[in-house]
């Protein structure tokens, strides 16, 4: 069997996660549903598969920071391919794939999402190698999970005859999101849902590009021989890449090729795309509620509640998500969180700063100031070395080497942030 290289396109800001998930810190690095986030999930469910050979990120350059942290962290080596700019799905998945063949000729990508819940690893490792045997022969293979209900939100695939003794299927139609009726309608006659995960022969994939979108395997080709990747870090040549035209993989081959083909997966899948998704995935009490950092609910069922700012009360509500950061708090009912999105599209016509990242007044900004103690709210960006105060320190959002959640500093220490981080620092005046 070909070898597998996992290519993991980590792009996107994820605005119905908004205020948590913002462009200074993307939501694939956001630790939402446990102890990782969902990108170091998707490097860790391809790390033992057997058969793998080299991990691929394709990401940009502002994310790159995200991406070493979150990878040291877990202890995986990777190669990260940075994207100059962003020309939709096509380019990068291109480059990835010239990348792939450079190295082996032979070689399979599997291709996924970094913002992706999977909550059994085991299920999507068999699917992950039924698709890869698939895409050695010559197939462009997709994960098409079974549908749990009539989903609005994605967009669905309707299976075709079988193909290599049953186990996947030929890909018969895409079909675009559907209305309420027509999902129930989908789910009735055994459509699944697109999760935009894929498997594919790097050099099926470049041929199909050179058939159908030549500009964009052109540009790829001449990024990876202009490619100098040292430490596992390599850019991607701007002039070269910006040849390629801005499409995504779907348009540009999946819904054009003969070759699609799809893996029907058992496993648990979200896309994670909104609060409502999030509040599914997380573990829950004996009423249904989620709950993340300090926060108390009392007589409260089906309720999200997360802050990593001030504490959260909730008392007698149900079925709402109250998200807290230290600069913005949303509450909305479960069923509008894909409404989230819109609240966030007017604060950018407004030209709030806070729809794209956190309003933090600066790096530092004072709360309070008594006689005997000094408040203050610190913003560290990824890779940030700063000195702090003597005094108690505690780490309301990310990581900084050398401290825990609280912290209680002798003397002023020098810290280095592993991503960005937000810092509440007691001292003395």
């Amino acid at each position: 069997m070909s070898a597998i290289y996992p290519v993991i396109l980590c792009g996107g800001s994820g605005t119905r996660l908004w205020p948590a998930s913002r462009a200074d810190q993307p939501k694939q690095f956001l630790k939402l549903i446990g102890a990782t986030s969902s990108f170091q999930d998707t490097v860790l469910r391809v790390k033992d598969l057997p058969g793998r050979a080299e991990i691929v990120i394709v990401t940009g350059e502002a994310m790159v920071g995200f991406v070493l942290a979150q990878c040291d962290e877990i202890d995986v080596a990777v190669t990260v391919l940075v994207e100059p700019e962003a020309r939709d799905s096509a380019p990068a998945v291109a480059a990835a794939a010239a990348y792939v063949q450079s190295r082996d000729p032979d070689g399979v990508a599997l291709m996924l999402a970094a913002d992706h819940h999977i909550a059994e690893p085991e299920i999507f490792g068999q699917a992950a190698l039924t698709a890869a045997r698939a895409a050695a022969e010559g197939w462009i293979v997709t994960f098409g999970v079974r549908p749990t209900g009539p989903a609005t939100g994605f967009g669905y695939i309707r299976p075709g005859e079988p193909l290599a003794g049953g186990a996947v299927n030929r890909v018969a139609a895409f079909v675009e999101k559907p209305d309420r009726a027509t999902a129930e309608t989908y789910v009735a006659q055994g459509y699944l849902w697109n999760s935009g995960n894929f498997a594919f022969k790097a050099e099926v994939l470049m041929g199909e590009l050179d058939a159908f979108e030549p500009s964009v395997s052109a540009a790829a080709r001449a990024c990876v021989a202009a490619l100098d990747v040292k430490d596992g870090l390599g850019r991607l040549d701007k002039a070269a890449f910006g040849q390629a035209a801005r499409i995504s993989l779907d348009y540009a081959v999946m819904e054009r090729t003969q070759k699609a083909a799809v893996v029907p997966a058992a496993f648990s899948w979200s896309d994670l795309g909104a609060w409502d998704a999030i509040w599914e995935a997380c573990p829950k009490t004996e009423d249904d509620n989620a709950v993340s950092g300090d926060v108390t609910l009392i007589d409260c069922e089906r309720v999200l509640a997360r802050s990593t700012g001030p504490f959260i009360g909730v008392i007698g509500l149900s079925d709402i998500i109250v998200v807290a950061e230290p600069d913005a708090v949303l509450v909305c009912h479960r069923d509008a969180s894909q409404v989230v999105k819109t609240l966030v599209d007017g604060l950018k016509r407004d030209g709030r700063a806070i729809a794209h990242g956190r309003e933090r007044g600066g790096a530092r900004r004072l709360l309070s100031t008594t006689a005997t103690a000094r408040v203050e709210q610190w913003a560290l960006k990824a890779g940030e070395t700063v000195e702090l105060p003597a005094g108690v320190v505690q780490v309301l959002e990310g990581d900084v080497e050398g401290l825990g959640p609280v912290t209680s500093l002798d003397q002023p220490q020098t810290v280095r942030a592993s991503n960005t981080a937000i810092l509440l620092i007691t001292s003395r005046p």
